[in-house]
């Protein structure tokens, strides 16, 4: 058995000015973001701490928004996602990348919030 859940939402920004773009997305979403801390490719909205992280992360790729579904077993999640249809398509040192019968993205990474063992699904 093993426990999973939607953990993170990371939205894909082809972008020069990541701060801008977060400037954006906190109100849109209603969340705060850090000023001063987009000199990386990653910027996290803090909200409410029952919401799915959201990150914003400055890409090459055209923009697009991703999630991550969090996990106590990656392998354990990538087979039962895979019995329904999505395909491994890159196994990283920390997380693994898969796509959906729809052909979305997405990637399946260990635990990043709290409260995981009190409400993610459990899967036998």
């Amino acid at each position: 058995m093993h426990k999973s859940r939607l953990g993170t939402v990371i939205i894909d920004c082809q972008t020069d000015d990541l701060e801008r773009e977060a400037r954006f997305w906190g109100a849109a979403l209603g969340g705060r973001v850090p000023t001063g801390e987009a000199s990386g490719r990653y910027l996290d909205i803090t909200g409410d701490a029952a919401d799915p992280h959201v990150i914003l992360q400055k890409v090459e790729h055209p923009s697009w928004i991703h999630i991550d579904i969090e996990t106590d077993d990656i392998d354990a999640e990538v087979r039962r996602l895979e019995g329904l249809g999505a395909i491994l398509v890159e196994k990283m040192e920390r997380w693994t990348i898969m796509e959906a019968p729809s052909k979305h993205r997405f990637c399946i990474i260990g635990v990043c919030r709290d409260g995981f063992d009190e409400k993610a699904n459990l899967w036998e």
